[in-house]
């Protein structure tokens, strides 16, 4: 599969992946280098330019859009709430769960606790555009409708990018119960989001330039481990300058 927008040079060139049901994978690398574009292409906002992606042997293409956009799962990194209370907001991901499996979702992902201490709970007014909590409260909440939703595919660009560490561990204390036996594609800035994942993608130039598993890639000493080591740099100094 190859593609390129409009009639510039192409983005991802003769790309080739396989994901089994259930998988889950992790994209990194350089800014620039595919990764959005990755799941841009699997959301269907666009499409290859040359050759297909095939949903159980069958071109995307070929199957109703509802159709596919029904099986997937999008977290972002601006999460987008809207005016209505938190119960509102969360059931937006599928209209009929009841109240119980609502608020299942929510402890799933940890939004739970933060939810029970407003006050009024699940029918806190969130505000416009969610402005009355928090940027970390509102991707938890955007992380607990997608998981209300079930859906077959479960896609995290940058999820975690715009919170604090301290809500990115509530979220991967529940992400391996969250990704077990769904189909998921992540891209995280921070490494450490990604270290469960099944497998490992690094993309650079629109290729995939190493694969494996996140202590399979530490051990190999590539591009995988200069990106992860440099990062731990940046985050020691940036520990030891906000004493």
């Amino acid at each position: 599969m190859s593609f390129s927008y409009a009639s510039g040079p192409p983005v991802l060139k003769d790309f080739h992946l396989t994901v089994r049901a259930g998988e889950s994978i992790a994209l990194v690398g350089p800014t620039g280098g595919g990764k959005t574009t990755i799941v841009s292409l699997l959301c269907r906002f666009y499409e290859p330019t040359a050759g297909e992606i095939l949903v159980d042997g069958v071109d995307y293409r070929k199957r109703p859009l509802a159709w596919w956009q029904s099986k997937l799962g999008v977290v972002l990194q601006t999460p987008h709430l809207f005016s209505g209370t938190v119960r509102e907001n969360l059931r937006y991901g599928r209209l009929e769960a009841s109240d119980a499996e609502v608020e299942q979702a929510a402890r799933q992902v940890g939004a739970h606790e933060f939810i029970a201490a407003l006050e009024k709970g699940y029918e806190s007014e969130v505000g416009q555009a969610g402005n009355r909590l928090s940027t970390g409260q509102r991707q938890l909440v955007s992380f607990a409708r997608a998981v209300l939703a079930d859906p077959a595919i479960l896609i995290m660009d940058e999820a975690t990018s715009s919170i604090d560490a301290q809500t990115e561990a509530v979220i991967q204390a529940g992400m391996r119960t969250l990704l077990a036996g769904r189909t998921s594609l992540i891209i995280a800035h921070r490494l450490s989001t990604n270290r469960h994942a099944d497998t490992i993608l690094v993309i650079d130039g629109g290729r995939i330039v190493e694969q494996g598993t996140h202590h399979q890639l530490l051990a190999a000493g590539g591009h995988y481990y200069n990106l992860y080591t440099q990062q731990f740099q940046r985050e020691e100094e940036d520990r030891i300058l906000a004493k």
